[in-house]
Parts: structure tokens; C-alpha cells; sequence
């Protein structure tokens, strides 16, 4: 057992990743917090799937849009200072949009404008983190610690919606906000208290669309990046659309209440932090494409199997399912991107990596909100299961070929 659990905690032998670690581990609690408020707030606000749909795009279109050139900035300065900016500016937006709410004069347009500033902190905020965690690990514990940040974040995905739907009940929705902007201190500190500060790889001579395109080109020619890349934005177009999914589902198959949808949203995470267990169990190997692949495959059928259930207890199954292939998937591609990456390149292709694991969401959001609208949300959530399945299925019969390179 004490064996099996130091292969699993592996990266928290190094200071600097224990003190990134715990901080992220508080904060992402509060940002699983004002996901489920904010989700709620705008149901509550509008009473419209499509609408919910389109505050995931404006908070994540800036990602769809800017983070390729992110990109470029990650490789060109020290990843801690730009870090820090990030969080920052995430916590001043926490904290308006519980003043508002609070206050009882927040409008749909208020959340809209917010969201979509958060997503230009994101867009810079992931690849300088994917990237900065090699800086903390070494490349031999990379894997390691990507699964730990997602064992981390799912830990969160389980605690922070459930404490979530309480807190909506019985205090109020701006709670969520309010202590989610608190979160931020906590990581804020441990990136001041880090002794490194990620610097670039190398000097960076040209401009920004030359860096841009050396990026772009160094994924096209690597075809195991280039596959899962690929996976990755067709998967994450379609399938993983939970911000939406899981409270329209919540709301109009369930006819729920808020502690509820948190139930649901935790039962996800129940099965994202598994897999990230499983993941970190798994570190000592090199990631497997196949395995990777596979978890692409159970994420995207499950979601079309939950579109048929309508027991609680069943659904809670499913979005275990759910989350277990979901985080085996996410985490193995970002592991197979950056161990295949230059260091001097890594920044940039974390930040493909965020654009097709969240730059493509509003794009997925708007999708998924609109046929909600127009064909019923069971019929909206099997089609994006089904779209994601044929892509995944397609890959796994490529990488199963003999004599594939994996």
C-alpha cells in the first residue's frame, strides 16, 4: 500500500510542486464553486439552455481566438510572473461578480461580459501552467504530475459543486463567487513562495506570427501530436460539453433543484478522479496512445447511453463512466503533446492544446444549447455523444493497425 501510494504522489517530493499543488487544489474548489452558481444564476436569469450556451461561449471564444499567440508569450517570458497575472485578475473578477449578485442588480449581460474577460485571463493562464509544470517536475515526472493536477482538479469537481448546490439553497447564489475569489490567495502565495520561475527555453528572436507558425508547423509534421490533436478538437467540439449538459440535464429531464445538479456534477468528478488515479498509477510507462484513445471512446458513448436514463441513480453511474474516460483521455493528451515538445516549443503547443480542449467550447456550448432549444435535450446530448464516438472509433482503428506507431 505505502508502495502504491508513493507511485501515485511522486511529484510531491519537489518543494516547488507541492506548494503549486496545494494552492490550485483550493482554488479550483472555488472556480467548481462559481461554475455551478454562475450555471444556475443564468437558468435562473433566462430560463434558456441556448443562452446558457452562450455565456460558455463568451468565456471561452478569447481562448478559441488569442491562445495560439498565448502561446508564444508563454515561450517568450517567465511563466510564474505570468501565472500570478492570471490568477489575479481571475479573483478581482470573482469578487464584481459577487458585489453584483449580491446586490441583487446582476443581468444576463453583466455575466456575459464578465465571463468572457475570464476567458482572456484563461487564455494566456492554461499554457503558461501545462507548460510551467516540467519547470517544477522534470521531464521524467511529468506524467506524474499532470496526473496529479488532475486528480487535484477532480477532487475540486467533487467537493465544489456539492458544497456548491448546499450553499445556493440555504445562503444564496453569491456565495459561490465570493469564496471563490477568496481561493485565489491561497495559490496566489504558493506561486510567490516557488523559487523558479519557468524562463523561456531559449531566446526568442523572431516575431510572434513567425513563432506562431513554427508551433503549428512542428505539430503538423509530428503525426502522433497531429492525431491527437485532432481527437482532441473533435472529441472536445461534441462530447465534452458538461458545463451545459449536465444542468440543462439536471433541470429539465430531472426537473431538479440546485443540490441536486451539484450531485450530479459531483458524480462526474467521482469518476474523473479515478481515472486520474489510475493515470498516476500509470506514470512510470510512457502514455499509450491506444489507452488514450480508449478513454475518448467512453466518454463520447456514455454520454449517448445517459441521454436514455432517466433515474437518478443510474445517471449517477453514467457520469461516473463519464468522468473516468473523460480525464484518462485529457490527461494521457496532454502528457503525449508536452513529452514530444522541445522545451523551447512547449508553450506553444500547450496552447493548441487549450484550444482544442477549450477554445472549440463555444462552438460545443452554442451547439449543444441550440439543438436543446430546438430537438429537446436528450436529443442534443445523444447527438453530441454520437459525433464525438465516430471520431474517437476512427483513431482507435488507426493506432490498433500493426506496425502503428504509438
Amino acid at each position: 500500500m505505502v508502495t502504491i501510494l508513493k507511485r501515485i504522489f511522486a511529484s510531491l517530493r519537489y518543494r516547488n510542486f507541492r506548494l503549486f499543488w496545494f494552492g490550485q487544489g483550493i482554488s479550483l474548489v472555488g472556480t467548481w464553486m462559481q461554475s455551478i452558481g454562475q450555471a444556475w444564476l443564468i437558468l435562473r436569469l433566462t430560463n434558456s439552455p441556448f443562452l446558457l450556451g452562450l455565456i460558455g461561449a463568451a468565456q471561452y471564444t478569447p481562448i478559441l481566438v488569442l491562445s495560439v499567440f498565448a502561446g508564444s508569450l508563454v515561450d517568450r517570458f517567465p511563466k510564474r510572473r505570468l501565472i500570478i497575472l492570471t490568477q489575479t485578475v481571475m479573483a478581482v473578477l470573482a469578487f464584481i461578480l459577487w458585489i453584483l449578485t449580491a446586490h441583487g442588480i446582476v443581468t444576463y449581460w453583466h455575466v456575459f461580459v464578465l465571463a468572457a474577460f475570464l476567458g482572456l485571463a484563461t487564455s494566456l493562464d492554461v499554457p503558461a501552467r501545462q507548460a510551467f509544470l516540467v519547470d517544477l517536475v522534470g521531464r521524467d515526472s511529468l506524467m506524474n504530475a499532470v496526473a496529479l493536477n488532475s486528480t487535484t482538479f477532480n477532487v475540486a469537481r467533487l467537493i465544489g459543486p456539492a458544497v456548491a448546490g448546499i450553499l445556493i439553497a440555504k445562503v444564496g447564489i453569491a456565495m459561490t463567487f465570493l469564496l471563490n475569489g477568496l481561493s485565489f490567495i491561497p495559490v496566489i502565495l504558493g506561486l510567490i513562495m516557488i523559487d523558479t520561475d519557468g524562463l523561456p527555453g531559449r531566446a526568442r528572436a523572431k516575431n510572434v506570427v513567425e513563432d506562431v507558425k513554427e508551433g503549428l508547423r512542428y505539430i503538423r509534421n509530428n503525426a502522433l501530436i497531429f492525431d491527437v490533436v485532432m481527437l482532441m478538437l473533435l472529441v472536445s467540439l461534441f462530447a465534452i460539453n458538461f458545463n451545459v449538459v449536465v444542468p440543462v440535464y439536471a433541470k429539465y429531464v430531472f426537473h431538479s433543484n440546485p443540490e441536486i445538479f451539484g450531485f450530479l456534477m459531483s458524480a462526474l468528478g467521482v469518476g474523473s478522479l479515478f481515472g486520474a488515479v489510475l493515470v498516476a498509477l500509470r506514470s512510470s510507462r510512457s502514455p499509450n496512445a491506444v489507452f488514450l484513445i480508449l478513454g475518448g471512446v467512453v466518454l463520447s458513448m456514455f454520454q449517448m447511453v445517459i441521454a436514455f436514463i432517466s433515474g437518478r441513480y443510474a445517471a449517477v453511474v453514467i457520469l461516473f463512466i463519464i468522468g473516468f474516460g473523460a480525464i484518462i483521455f485529457t490527461a494521457l493528451t496532454n502528457t503525449t503533446i508536452q513529452l514530444n515538445t522541445p522545451d523551447e516549443l512547449r508553450g506553444r503547443a500547450m496552447s493548441v492544446y487549450s484550444l482544442v480542449f477549450m477554445g472549440v467550447t463555444p462552438i460545443g456550448n452554442l451547439f449543444i444549447g441550440g439543438l436543446a432549444d430546438i430537438a429537446g435535450v436528450r436529443i442534443s446530448i445523444f447527438i453530441g455523444g454520437l459525433l464525438g464516438t465516430i471520431p474517437a472509433l476512427y483513431y482507435l482503428r488507426k493506432f490498433l493497425r500493426p506496425g502503428h506507431a504509438r
